[in-house]
């Protein structure tokens, strides 16, 4: 088995400890990926009302679960609960939180003004949108940072979020709306793509299952493609086009008024709408 390099372990010699409040599916994500990564489990506490089996079964391994008398202040608190369960869920990261801790927050809609108000004054804040293929290593996450964020603290804020996917930073709090229209709620479109290609091939005459995989499998490698090509999807998509051809009739269509790139425009612009009048 080849032995991994200290490069490939870029949490190994993080100093300090973190905090990790919530360890449902996203919180459990980013876990996994810290101890891959090369995290000390004796560096990690986790605060988790309702732990699983899998996430009880990290204390054997030197993580902390829920601790009561072992308090210290982090280097780092991350909060990935619910958003509708923050208000009762964020003081009990008050004990953790000293004039160097960095709190990022991957709650979707809680801004930065909010978690002002529910940490101590001065507090450094990160907050992120990550989104689903962050269960398995493969997620886009954009960040933005209130003014007392340092250079060591956003370096540690890009290491702990790179251990799920890609980390983007956005210079201005008020593009996280589109951000999560674009990439935190993206995922559900490739999904109903690929529903709808299955549905499409099944009205021209394929069997349910063969049409299912194959709108599936298309969907899946295509993407893959465009992960791995240095390649446009636009040069992409012409590469496949033939004039005249089977490509080119559908694309008529889906290019055509009222067509695909018009109804994504809208539905963009609905989600990122949606998003401001979530966060108030």
């Amino acid at each position: 088995m080849k032995r991994a390099k200290p490069a490939d372990k870029p949490l190994r010699g993080l100093s300090g400890r973190l905090v990790l409040l919530g360890a449902g599916k996203m919180g459990s994500a980013m876990l996994e990926g810290w101890l891959a990564r090369g995290l000390d489990p004796r560096k990690l506490a986790v605060l988790e009302p309702h732990p699983t089996k899998a996430i009880q079964a990290l204390a054997r391994r030197g993580v902390t679960i829920n601790p009561r008398k072992k308090i210290f202040e982090a280097s780092a608190v991350v909060v990935a609960v619910k958003p509708q369960n923050a208000p009762e869920a964020m003081p009990t990261l008050e004990p953790f939180v000293g004039k160097s801790t960095l709190a990022l927050s991957i709650m979707a809609g809680r801004t930065v003004a909010f978690l002002q108000g529910a940490l101590p004054a001065g507090t450094a804040i990160v907050r992120a949108m990550p989104n689903t293929p962050a269960a398995i290593g493969r997620s886009i996450t954009v960040a933005c940072a209130n003014p007392m964020v340092s250079a060591r603290q956003r370096k540690l804020a890009s290491s702990l979020l790179s251990a799920i996917g890609k980390v983007e930073w956005a210079s201005d709090e008020t593009l996280m709306d589109a951000v999560t229209a674009l990439s935190g709620s993206g995922p559900a479109y490739v999904f109903l793509l690929a529903e709808a290609m299955a549905s499409a091939g099944i009205a021209a005459g394929l069997p349910p299952a063969l049409a299912t995989r194959l709108a599936h499998d298309t969907v899946a490698g295509s993407g893959e493609l465009l992960h791995r090509s240095q390649l446009s999807a636009a040069t992409l998509r012409e590469n496949v086009t033939s004039p005249g051809g089977t490509t080119a009739a559908a694309l008529d269509v889906l290019l055509g008024p009222g067509g695909l790139e018009e109804l994504m425009t809208k539905a963009i612009a609905a989600a990122t709408r949606r998003s401001r009048d979530l966060a108030g």
